[in-house]
């Protein structure tokens, strides 16, 4: 059980960090696949890259707790966090973006976020 909580903790982190850097680097893509298509060359540059500079902090900071703080602190950052894709998942839909998007993107990945701070609070 500890192997396959920090392991999805790892993963969930490095995924963080990949989101920011396709926000900060592949905008126009990265804004498709999150359910919201945005001109990254039009207003929405400035907003895309903050969502790219939140998510790619989000994963420094969760791997930083993990190494550092431990188990337990990584569990109560990732119970915190999983607000964001619950949030992001409200978002999509509220803006005429996919339901299947919104939920088999955002909401899985808040159900998984959860699942980690599960595990790791069995650790």
């Amino acid at each position: 059980m500890t192997v396959t909580a920090y392991t999805l903790a790892v993963l969930l982190n490095l995924f963080c960090l990949f989101l920011g850097y396709r926000f900060l680097f592949r905008p126009g893509p990265a804004a498709a696949g999150y359910g919201v298509p945005a001109d990254p060359a039009g207003d929405a540059g400035a907003y895309l890259s903050i969502k790219g500079l939140r998510d790619g902090t989000l994963g420094v900071v969760g791997l930083a707790v993990l190494a550092f703080a431990g188990a337990h602190a990584e569990a109560w950052l990732m119970l915190s966090v999983a607000i964001i894709p619950f949030g992001d998942c409200l978002i999509v839909l509220r803006n005429g973006g996919k339901k299947a998007v919104a939920f088999g993107v955002h909401f899985a990945t808040a159900i998984i976020v959860l699942i980690s701070a599960g595990l790791l609070f069995t650790v």
